[in-house]
């Protein structure tokens, strides 16, 4: 099913709008690609023009940074701890931009979109 990103039929009291066209291709969306800890794989999505993206469906490794020491290490995540997005995707250990994970090298804030750009970047954070 998609998801549409035009105008809707309802006002915000309720009343009917009546529209002057039809819906448009340039207006539907994508079911949110929910990244989960696994095995790597990823998804190449067409996007407008003929553009792709990586979606990363499954993933197990974090380019975490420290920012003390401006260095950038590949670690394996160990869990998700937490998850502002939705309190359940941490349940579900579902990786969103701004989840906290449990790494080798400590825990660290995903600061990348895993389902955007197909990886998964993430910021040591202290504790």
């Amino acid at each position: 099913m998609a998801i549409y990103h035009g105008r809707a039929s309802a006002k915000i009291s309720g009343g009917k709008l009546r529209s002057n066209r039809h819906k448009k291709r340039f207006e539907l969306g994508n079911e949110p690609t929910l990244t989960v800890l696994g095995n790597v794989k990823r998804k190449q999505v067409r996007g407008m023009g003929g553009n792709t993206k990586t979606a990363l469906l499954r993933g197990n490794e974090a380019n975490v940074t420290d920012p003390k020491g401006k260095v950038t290490k590949k670690a394996k995540i160990i869990n998700v701890l937490e998850n502002i997005a939705d309190p359940h995707f941490a349940q579900r250990n579902i990786i969103t931009k701004g989840a906290i994970i449990v790494t080798e090298l400590g825990n660290a804030r995903v600061t990348s979109r895993p389902g955007q750009n197909g990886r998964i970047n993430a910021v040591l954070i202290k504790k």
